[in-house]
């Protein structure tokens, strides 16, 4: 039997480069590209992503919607949109929540086998890295302990603060 923590691996890279069945785009309530993750994913998949965002007509803050990748080596773009952190008290950390839970039931319904994660919220709109990376791995092992599907959950960091907090979250859980 697999372990739950072999099916979740923590990097620090570059999101578009992976070959995975589908790379999470951290987007905003447009998904028509922009700067970060969004930015980056909507470069490298080129102008057609574009265009299918376009058919989406946006994505509320806490959902998730999915789309092909044009010329990213993944499978699919789940386009996901975070919470904007206000202090904590605008129930930023239940959306934050909602954001891997609605993605990771996407993947499921796509049958998608290997996932990865950028951390969402944490650049622009400036949710604390060390909270956001708690929530993250929570949402992400509590709905693994109840789906078969994503095998693997890849939570890529673009920098080395973050990339910490991630361990340091996965280690907290598991080692108490």
């Amino acid at each position: 039997m697999v372990q739950i923590s072999d099916k979740i691996r923590i990097i620090q890279g570059d999101i578009v480069k992976l070959e995975v069945d589908a790379v999470v785009n951290a987007a905003n309530t447009t998904p028509l590209g922009g700067g970060g993750v969004d930015g980056a994913i909507h470069r490298a998949a080129g102008p057609e992503l574009l265009e299918e965002c376009r058919d989406l007509k946006g994505c509320v803050t806490g959902e998730a919607k999915i789309t092909k990748v044009y010329l990213l080596p993944a499978k699919w773009v789940i386009h996901t949109v975070g919470p904007i952190w206000q202090g904590g008290q605008k129930g930023e950390d239940y959306l934050l929540a909602s954001c891997y839970r609605k993605s990771l039931e996407l993947a499921r319904e796509h049958i998608i086998k290997t996932i990865a994660f950028p951390a969402i919220s944490t650049g622009a709109y400036n949710f604390p890295s060390k909270r956001a990376a708690g929530i993250a791995v929570s949402e992400i092992i509590k709905f693994l302990q109840e789906n078969e599907l994503p095998e693997r959950v890849i939570l890529v960091s673009f920098n080395k603060e973050t990339y910490q907090h991630l361990q340091q979250a996965l280690s907290e859980i598991f080692v108490g």
